[in-house]
């Protein structure tokens, strides 16, 4: 029954280890589960000295009483493959490495640090770059700067532009609003709840920088596609603006809706609608 008893702190010693064989944690929202000896089998470092060192009560925990770390729960899964095997296996074209390294560093993993350090070599010259643009994206520019300038062409913004790839980009949200008995009523909308993009990976990066959220799909490489970001604000005006500035127009929109169900008292209608917008840039 000493099992029963969480209070104690961990020795080492099995019989008075507080923890349980299989532990859940919740990792910036993501949830795993694992045995307490992968947690532990580095010594010294952040997870070790958690699960060893530290009371068990100390430790926080979500509203379902799973362990919580406030850190990326996405990378987290690339720690945790390390601390089973003490490999480091990453995806082809892996974007986030220097990400990745700042997580071990936290974690207190040295060996993990200097697999992640930066490296030039043929086969992974480009995986290792920590620089979380992509790392493809200065040979079209390098191509078109060995092109010849066209007659009349300037130098400048026109080079610039003529660096930059063509594509499409695809914004798309879904809204809703409530519409009265009378038709001819102005129609009351709801807050945008989410701004999705799809497109190429590059482009997209290329367009929204940082506001662009990867967090559904992290390990797309740069020149496949995705329909599964979104972007860290509500405001199509300024996803609109972005474009714009990176040299995209609407090239096309389609929009529907439905009618999900009418107030019983006042017979407001309300409707959900999804809209997409279609960008090009030549």
């Amino acid at each position: 029954m000493a099992l029963a008893d969480p209070a104690g702190c961990a020795k080492g010693s099995e019989d008075s280890n507080p923890f349980p064989e299989i532990i859940e944690l919740n990792v910036g929202g993501q949830v795993y589960i694992t045995r307490h000896p992968t947690l532990v089998s580095v010594p010294g470092s952040l997870l070790w000295e958690m699960f060893t060192q530290k009371n068990v009560r100390s430790l926080a925990r979500d509203s379902k009483g799973r362990f919580f770390v406030d850190r990326d729960g996405f990378l987290f899964r690339y720690i945790l493959d390390y601390m089973r095997d003490r490999q480091l296996v990453l995806p082809e074209h892996f974007p986030e490495r220097g990400r990745l390294q700042r997580e071990a560093e936290y974690f207190m993993l040295p060996e993990l640090v200097k697999l992640l350090a930066p490296k030039l070599s043929e086969q992974n010259s480009l995986g290792d770059d920590p620089c979380q643009s992509d790392p493809e994206e200065p040979s079209p520019g390098a191509d078109s700067a060995r092109s010849p300038t066209p007659a009349g062409a300037t130098s400048g913004g026109a080079s610039a532009a003529e660096g930059r790839r063509a594509g499409f980009i695809t914004i798309g949200y879904r809204g809703s609003y409530t519409l009265g008995r009378d038709s001819q009523t102005d129609a009351k909308f709801r807050r945008v709840a989410r701004i999705m993009v799809c497109g190429k990976t590059s482009l997209a990066k290329e367009v929204f920088g940082d506001t662009l959220n990867e967090s559904r799909d992290p390990d797309r490489p740069p020149e496949r596609y995705t329909s599964r970001y979104y972007l860290k604000f509500t405001f199509l005006e300024q996803a609109f603006d972005k474009l714009a500035n990176a040299g995209f127009h609407m090239v096309a929109c389609n929009s529907t809706g439905t009618c999900a169900f009418a107030h019983e008292q006042t017979d407001d209608r309300i409707w959900t609608s999804y809209t997409e917008y279609v960008f090009y840039r030549e």
